[in-house]
């Protein structure tokens, strides 16, 4: 395959992920701005903004490790993005649902990678509760694309059958 069909299957994909980075980023820009560390801005009854750090992956998992795990993280997010970058290559242009849902993916992995690399942690702020008993662990516009892209894809395997009935 030529270069520039490649770049041309790719592009708007990344574009995509560029814009979501983009929000990603201005977010948590704002909120490390404009809030302290452990500060909670009630918005609805089940829904705060407050600034958390995450320096684990998805619920803190590994967070009191002891620091290599930012550098693990970090190379399992670049294989992400070249992994994916690859099959955006491939499937771009003809599995759309597939390549949003990978492109959501990437997104999320670039926004956090961002985090490691610059702060050593990822920045968290959306917090959602139930009466204020229990609290969803903290997280970001780029775990939100993370969980898109998956549920967008789980819901490509479960309905997108290919004519024979099995799933493409």
């Amino acid at each position: 395959m030529h270069m520039s069909v490649t770049l041309r299957r790719v592009q708007r994909w990344w574009a995509l992920a560029i814009a979501v980075f983009a929000l990603d980023w201005v977010t948590k820009q704002a909120i490390e701005v404009n809030l302290h560390y452990g500060q909670e801005i009630p918005l609805l009854p089940f829904f705060d903004l407050t600034l958390r750090y995450n320096s684990g992956a998805a619920f803190s998992f590994l967070a009191e490790a002891g620091g290599w795990q930012r550098w693990f993280f970090s190379l399992i997010a670049m294989a992400v993005v070249v992994g994916i970058s690859w099959r955006l290559a491939k499937i771009g242009h003809s599995h759309k649902l597939e390549a949003l849902s990978l492109t959501l993916i990437m997104s999320g992995a670039i926004g956090n990678l961002y985090d490691r690399l610059v702060y050593g942690h990822v920045i968290d702020f959306i917090q959602v509760h139930w009466q204020s008993t229990w609290y969803f662990p903290a997280f970001n516009v780029a775990d939100s694309a993370i969980t898109v892209g998956v549920v967008l894809m789980l819901v490509e395997g479960v309905f997108h059958k290919d004519s024979k009935g099995k799933a493409e």
